[in-house]
């Protein structure tokens, strides 16, 4: 009898805490959601085991510990290493051709990245966060999960549970938080605008592109070269026509494998003594504002411009709000709106993606700007 008193004792049951239990509804909820509301499961299912794996007494299993996920997050995600393969797989997954096409529209992606610095300097300045700390939070407003947990494995690892968490749960909230957005800062006329057929882009221009844009971002801000480079690689490697086989790995498997390893290291990040702070309820409320800022910034500089541009060159600006990274989500969500909105008569999905893949390319650079200016 004593030794079974001794084994329940030396048990995880006997060590449980009310901190784990809290940490499993949380677990629970993100899978919940992933299976049956369909967000972001390939991130949130392993996500949200990772938590159940890191809240596990005695077990060893947080990435902070000495078991295998400590081992995938050290030797994956702090040496910079499992992110940028992310990125690998999103270039081969990404067609720059709408950028392309309507180059002007690189630069709603680029003012989508106003939420970045808001919700930075906001976080550093009102609510006493260090400038590592801020940086990370604000990042949340690019909905580029990958960048968020590099940037953050980098200048402040302690919030790469609440950061990661809040930029993939805002990535998979884009379809309730954009549309009250746009309605607020567009008209009815806005909606209406149909833009004309973007030019054609010849198989020369999307070869060169990734090989100019990873030169000339990395040599401008080199922090940003391990996210670029390899987002810029695979988009060669899909464009080129001549490397089917590294295309289907680097966009299938390769991808698949890294998103696992990524999301169950990130999620073991979150034991209860690690996330159940008030420093986690303000980082949630902070990449919110972030997502929304950065939102309304593509919304608002594609009013400034229509400002200047001729009738019949006229932007949609509702496709401003799909300059967060979230691609191609933000896109459809614009389509949607629009579309709902003009009893389907304008359907501006294309337009959309030209700021959509554009800025994936604003938000690493601005966690390289970070990674500049912090390290």
């Amino acid at each position: 009898m004593r030794t079974v008193s001794e084994l329940l004792h030396q048990s995880g049951f006997a060590n449980l805490t009310w901190g784990n239990w809290v940490m499993f509804a949380i677990a629970g909820i993100l899978i919940y959601l992933a299976i049956s509301k369909k967000y972001e499961p390939l991130l949130l299912i392993p996500i949200g085991f990772g938590i159940i794996l890191a809240n596990l007494p005695l077990a060893e299993m947080g990435s902070y510990g000495t078991g295998i996920i400590a081992l995938i997050y050290d030797q994956g995600i702090k040496t910079e290493l499992l992110p940028p393969i992310i990125f690998l797989g999103v270039g081969v997954l990404t067609d720059f051709r709408p950028l392309l096409g309507r180059p002007l529209t690189f630069l709603l992606g680029a003012a989508a990245q106003l939420g970045i610095f808001v919700a930075a300097v906001t976080a550093a300045y009102l609510f006493d966060f260090s400038f590592k700390e801020a940086a990370c939070i604000g990042i949340i407003g690019g909905a580029d999960g990958p960048t968020s947990i590099f940037l953050t494995s980098q200048l402040a690892p302690h919030l790469l549970g609440p950061v990661a968490v809040a930029a993939y749960s805002y990535m998979s909230l884009v379809p309730i938080i954009q549309p009250p957005i746009i309605r607020l800062l567009t008209t009815q006329k806005e909606r209406s605008i149909d833009m004309p057929q973007a030019i054609s882009v010849s198989q020369t221009a999307v070869i060169i592109f990734p090989i100019v844009t990873g030169i000339l971002a990395s040599l401008a801000i080199p922090s940003c070269s391990p996210l670029i480079g390899m987002l810029m690689f695979g988009n060669l490697i899909r464009e080129s026509g001549v490397t089917e086989r590294l295309k289907k790995t680097a966009g299938g498997s390769l991808i698949d494998i890294v998103t696992i390893f990524l999301g169950l290291a990130v999620g073991a990040t979150m034991s209860s003594g690690n996330f159940l702070k008030f420093d986690t309820v303000m980082i949630l409320i902070l990449g919110a504002a972030a997502f929304a800022f950065s939102t309304a910034g593509g919304l608002i500089f594609a009013k400034i411009l229509n400002l200047f541009l001729p009738l019949g060159k006229k932007i949609n600006p509702c496709i401003g709000a799909a300059g967060v990274s979230a691609v191609p989500m933000a896109a459809r969500v614009v389509q949607k709106f629009v579309s709902d909105h003009t009893d389907g008569k304008v359907n501006p999905l294309m337009p959309a993606m030209g700021p959509n893949v554009a800025g994936v390319i604003g938000s690493a650079v601005a966690a390289g700007v970070f990674l500049t200016l912090l390290r």
